[in-house]
């Protein structure tokens, strides 16, 4: 694997070793210049794409966190956004919280979407979570904000918005962003377009289709953001966490236009049983764009 991200890093830089210490921000030929392609997926499937074996897990133990207790769960499935655990002695309510660690660097925020007979059917958060200081990412999201969305940044201002209300005291209050990026891989010669669940400046948990095999050295692009080379921490289904050659500027972030959460997410299999309403709008209190921009506006200037 050394001889072919020599070959690609050659190929991509001219020569081995020459890539900026930050990100480029050259983008590959045939990508979009507004920096994202759609995330949501506006028809239903026709048919089961995704691979059987990387949807169900065998003898996979993960830590969830609960009500400020952590656990130890099998992970049965884990793929579209969600996920399903088994344990006889977890008793959460529906639309509970739970933070479920996969890996390094590679923990999920989530709800409880159904519970049966020991099992329990998790809905991953669906923005993406930018890990960093409070000040900084409400300048990540508002400088996003202004420049892939001028409209909702100029509009008037309103009253507060009501947040809707919590299950539980845990997160009342807490403000949620609507945003989702995206990227590329370019890995074994192949692109493949992934999802950015969470980011921080040492690493990210991407959501891919390709199986990328600890250890792998991919390039993470991120468009008008710049790339980044990466290595493979750690794989589960379909979600991999990747630890960064080099820090990453989180302020580039908003260089590259993300989508706006779409409200027709499709729920994989193990979630079909759940209400078709999303929770995480109506029970966890997530903000429009514009109310978002004068929130974070406000914050910014105390």
């Amino acid at each position: 694997m050394g001889w072919q991200m020599n070959e690609f890093r050659s190929r991509h830089f001219g020569r081995q070793g020459s890539a900026s210490s930050l990100v480029a921000t050259k983008r590959p030929k045939g990508t979009k210049g507004d920096g994202g392609l759609a995330v949501p997926r506006q028809q239903p499937r026709t048919r089961d794409t995704r691979s059987a074996d990387r949807q169900r897990l065998q003898d996979e133990v993960v830590t969830i966190r609960h009500k400020g207790k952590h656990r130890e769960v099998e992970l049965i499935n884990l793929s579209g956004g969600g996920a399903m655990i088994a344990d006889d002695s977890f008793a959460p309510a529906l639309w509970d919280r739970v933070d479920l660690n996969l890996g390094e660097g590679g923990t999920v925020e989530c709800v409880v979407r159904w519970i049966k007979e020991g099992r329990f059917g998790l809905e991953f958060a669906h923005e993406t979570r930018i890990d960093c200081a409070e000040e900084e990412r409400a300048a990540v999201l508002r400088a996003a904000i202004e420049r892939s969305f001028p409209a909702a940044a100029s509009e008037p201002r309103q009253a507060p918005a009501q947040s809707g209300s919590e299950p539980g005291s845990e997160h009342r209050g807490e403000t949620r962003h609507p945003l989702i990026w995206s990227g590329d891989i370019h890995y074994d010669f192949g692109t493949t377009r992934v999802r950015l669940r969470n980011i921080s400046a040492h690493g990210a948990l991407i959501e891919c289709s390709k199986h990328l095999p600890v250890g792998a050295e991919p390039l993470l692009d991120l468009g008008a953001a710049g790339t980044l080379f990466a290595t493979v921490t750690w794989s589960r289904g379909d979600q991999v966490g990747l630890k960064f050659t080099h820090p990453f500027d989180l302020s580039q972030l908003a260089r590259s236009k993300p989508e706006v959460t779409p409200p027709d997410w499709q729920k994989p299999d193990y979630l079909r049983g759940a209400s078709d309403a999303s929770p995480w709008g109506e029970h966890w209190g997530r903000l429009s764009l514009s109310e978002l921009h004068e929130e974070l506006d406000g914050f910014l200037k105390r």
